[in-house]
């Protein structure tokens, strides 16, 4: 085993390391909680990387998306993403898209995966994401975030979840983004696709997490 990954054990075991270093993640969404996600998703080990976002950096996003820089802004959000992971993990084959993600196009932009994550920040493009994963039969890391509350869950392909989250018309406040909110979802959802990576059970599978970081009250409910 790559001295690289010895930090991974014994809380991943060699095989687990090995696994994952033959897995192919795509990360839809580079921002606050993308970036804190390619990071891990890098230095843990994933063997190949998709990051898909057709944005670009600007100012507002210096608070709290980890991949954006003062010398960045303007610049590709898919493409820094994809630069950070080479510096990081040169073992990690990394595809950057620079377009958005959509009913036409998701097929072929998944094509090759095992695990998709969501990290968008809008609720018409996760309904679109959640079509595309459960037309290709693949697993879904929701995460969402405002404000100091985060939610996380596992959507199996077909399930419908998503649409019980967000039913027709729903809409989200803005709440705002600081920096800790979405490093601590992205964290936990990194923890949720490897376990499914490596063949562990999920425990946010058909459940709902629910975080509350100002009173730091975390809530797991039947879905």
């Amino acid at each position: 085993m790559n001295g690289r990954y010895s930090r991974n054990m014994p809380a991943l075991s060699a095989e687990e390391c090995a696994v994952l270093g033959q897995k192919h993640v795509c990360v839809v969404g580079c921002g606050g909680l993308g970036g804190f996600l390619i990071e891990i998703l890098a230095r843990i080990g994933v063997g190949a990387m998709t990051v898909v976002d057709g944005d670009v950096f600007d100012v507002t996003n210096l608070n709290r998306q980890l991949l954006c820089e003062e010398t960045l802004l303007g610049t590709k959000k898919a493409e820094a993403a994809a630069a950070r992971v080479s510096k990081i993990n040169s073992d990690v084959k990394i595809k950057a898209v620079t377009e958005f993600l959509t009913m036409e196009n998701g097929s072929q932009l998944l094509e090759d995966c095992d695990l998709v994550i969501d990290a968008l920040d809008n609720i018409d493009s996760r309904r679109i994401l959640a079509a595309v994963c459960a037309k290709k039969d693949l697993f879904l890391v929701h995460g969402a975030i405002g404000g100091w509350f985060a939610q996380i869950t596992v959507v199996a392909p077909g399930s419908g979840v998503l649409d019980k989250l967000y039913p027709p018309k729903a809409q989200v406040p803005n709440k705002g983004n600081p920096s800790f909110t979405p490093a601590v979802c992205a964290s936990i959802q990194a923890t949720e696709a490897v376990k499914l990576l490596c063949g562990k059970p999920s425990t946010l599978l058909d459940k709902l997490l629910l975080i509350d970081l100002r009173t730091l009250e975390f809530t797991k409910i039947n879905l």
